[in-house]
C-alpha cells in the first residue's frame, strides 16, 4: 500500500535565524520541510522534488520572491505559494495575487496563523491534483481495451493480477510476443492504489543505448552536445505511479546497474547531474524471453532480476488456449468492422482454431484486419484469410519463450496425401506427440520435456487426441 505523504513545504527565506525557526516549528507540526536561502536555490529544489506549498519571502538576494513566483507558476502542476514579507504594501499584495499566490502574510506572524494558511493552501493543491488525476484516470479507463478470455489459463493470470495489484510489489510479466503483456501491465496499474497517478511505459528494445539512458533518467542542460535544456526522464515522470518497462531483458548491461541502483535507493542522477532526484515508483516489467536463460547467458543481471521479479505472471500462448480464439475473434471483428456486421463462415472459424498462431493475439488481429479489408458483403471465408492460416504446412516456433509452452517443431511433418494436400495441424501435432511417446516408452514427464511443453498441456493434448492409453 502507498504511504500517506505529509504536506511538503519549501521555505525560501534569506534570514538564516528566521528560516531555521520556521523549519523547526513546521517540522514539529508534522510537515516535511526543505529550506533555501534565496530564489535561485529554491528554484533548483523545486526542479528536483515535488512541493505542495511554497513559503516565499519577497525581498531576497539573487532572485526575489516575485520573480521566483513567476517562474514557479510557469511549471506544470506548481505548488501553492504563500508570500512572506516585512514590508507589506497594497501594491505588492495585489501583484502577488495577480501572479497566482495563494495568500500573503506580513511579518511578524504567529506559527498558528501560518499553520492554518498552509493547511488551506495544501488542501487547495490536493483538490486540484486529485481533479487532474481523476480526469486522467477516467480517460485511461475508457480507452482501456478489455481482456477477452474464457480459458482457465487467462482466468488464472487475471486472478494473479487482482491479488498483486493492491500491493507495491514489482511485477514481471512473461510470455511470447503478442500475448497481451502490456494489457496485463495496465490492469495491474488500474487496480492498484496508484491508479490515479501516471502510467509511463518504455520499450527497452526501441532505443539505442545512448538514447535509452536519457529517455529513462533524463538529462541536465549541457550534459552532451545538443542538450540545451533540462529533460525529465520517464522514471521521474512516473513518480507516484507505475513505470512499465517492456522488453526489459534488452536493457544494456550498463543501464541495468543504474536501474538496479535507482530501484534500491528510490533515487537516481539525471545524465550530467550532480544532485540526486528522489522518486516513488512501482516497477512493472515484461519480457518475451526466458528470464533464467538470459541470466545464465550473462546478458542480464541476476540481482536486477530478483528486484523486478517480486511477483511473476506468465501468459500462456494462444495455441495452448484455443478456446479463446472465437471470443477474441468476435471482439476484434467488432473493433475492426465498426458498425458493420461481419460474419465468419464455419470453415474460416475452424481454420483460425486449427492454426498455430506463432504471433499470438497480435497476429490474429493482423489476420482479421486483412480479412475485413478483403471481405465481400460482410462475410469472411477461407479466401480472405492469409495462406499460412488456411494451408499450415509448417509451424515455426514463436520467438523468445520457445521452451515455455509450445510444441517442439523439430519433429518431421507428415507428408502430404496423394492429392498433395498438406497435413492438418492436428495431424502434425498428434504425430509429434506419438513419436515423443514412443521415444520415451510412454513416460509422460519425459515426453513433455522432449516436446518443450508443461505436463498439464501434454495431458490436455493426450485427452484431445484420445491418446490417454497406449494402443
Amino acid at each position: 500500500m502507498s504511504e500517506i505523504t505529509p504536506t511538503r513545504i519549501l521555505v525560501a527565506e534569506d534570514e538564516a535565524n528566521l528560516r531555521l525557526v520556521i523549519q523547526k516549528e513546521l517540522q514539529r507540526l508534522g510537515y516535511r520541510v526543505q529550506v533555501a536561502p534565496d530564489g535561485e536555490a529554491a528554484l533548483r529544489l523545486l526542479e528536483e522534488s515535488n512541493v505542495d506549498v511554497l513559503l516565499c519571502d519577497i525581498n531576497m538576494p539573487r532572485m526575489d520572491g516575485m520573480e521566483l513566483l513567476r517562474r514557479v507558476r510557469e511549471r506544470a502542476n506548481p505548488p501553492e505559494a504563500i508570500m512572506l514579507t516585512g514590508h507589506a504594501t497594497v501594491e505588492t499584495a495585489i501583484e502577488a495575487m495577480k501572479l497566482g499566490a495563494y495568500d500573503y502574510l506580513s511579518k511578524p506572524y504567529r506559527i498558528t496563523e501560518l499553520d492554518a494558511l498552509v493547511k488551506q493552501a495544501a488542501e487547495k493543491r490536493r483538490l486540484r491534483v486529485d481533479n487532474q488525476r481523476l480526469r486522467a484516470q477516467l480517460a485511461r479507463q475508457s480507452a482501456m481495451p478489455e481482456i477477452i478470455s474464457v480459458s482457465d489459463e487467462m482466468r488464472e493470470a487475471i486472478r494473479l493480477v487482482e491479488r498483486v495489484a493492491p500491493s507495491d510489489a514489482s511485477v514481471l510479466i512473461t510470455g511470447e510476443s503478442g500475448t497481451g503483456k502490456e494489457l496485463i501491465a495496465h490492469a495491474v496499474h488500474r487496480l492498484s492504489t496508484r491508479a490515479d497517478s501516471s502510467f509511463i511505459d518504455l520499450n527497452c528494445a526501441a532505443f539505442q543505448e545512448s538514447l535509452l539512458e536519457s529517455e529513462l533518467f533524463g538529462y541536465e542542460a549541457g550534459a552532451f552536445s545538443g542538450a540545451k535544456g533540462r529533460k525529465l526522464g520517464l522514471i521521474e515522470l512516473a513518480d507516484g505511479g507505475t513505470l512499465f518497462l517492456d522488453e526489459i531483458t534488452e536493457l544494456p548491461m550498463q543501464l541495468q546497474a543504474k536501474l538496479l541502483r535507482a530501484i534500491e535507493t528510490r533515487s537516481f542522477y539525471r545524465v550530467g547531474a550532480v544532485r540526486k532526484v528522489e522518486v516513488n515508483v512501482r516497477i512493472v516489467a515484461a519480457t518475451n524471453r526466458n528470464p533464467d536463460q538470459v541470466v545464465a547467458d550473462g546478458t542480464f543481471r541476476a540481482d536486477l532480476l530478483y528486484r523486478i521479479n517480486g511477483f511473476q505472471i506468465n501468459l500462456t500462448p494462444l495455441r495452448d488456449r484455443p478456446q479463446d480464439i472465437e471470443p477474441l475473434t468476435g471482439h476484434l471483428l467488432k473493433q475492426l468492422g465498426g458498425a458493420s456486421d461481419l460474419e465468419l463462415t464455419p470453415e474460416a472459424t475452424e481454420a483460425l482454431r486449427a492454426y498455430h498462431w506463432p504471433g499470438n493475439v497480435r497476429q490474429l488481429r493482423n489476420c482479421l484486419e486483412r480479412a475485413v479489408l478483403l471481405a465481400d458483403h460482410g462475410r469472411i471465408t477461407l479466401a480472405e484469410l492469409p495462406p499460412e492460416v488456411t494451408r499450415p504446412a509448417t509451424f515455426p516456433a514463436a520467438q523468445g519463450m520457445s521452451s515455455a509452452s509450445g510444441i517442439n517443431n523439430s519433429a518431421p511433418l507428415p507428408a502430404p496425401d496423394a492429392a498433395g494436400t498438406p497435413a492438418s495441424l492436428r495431424d502434425v501435432e498428434r504425430q509429434q506427440i506419438l513419436a515423443a511417446l514412443e521415444q520415451t516408452g510412454w513416460h509422460r514427464g519425459k515426453t513433455a520435456e522432449i516436446l518443450g511443453i508443461s505436463p498439464s498441456t501434454l495431458y490436455r493434448r493426450l485427452r484431445d487426441y484420445n491418446l490417454e492409453h497406449r494402443p
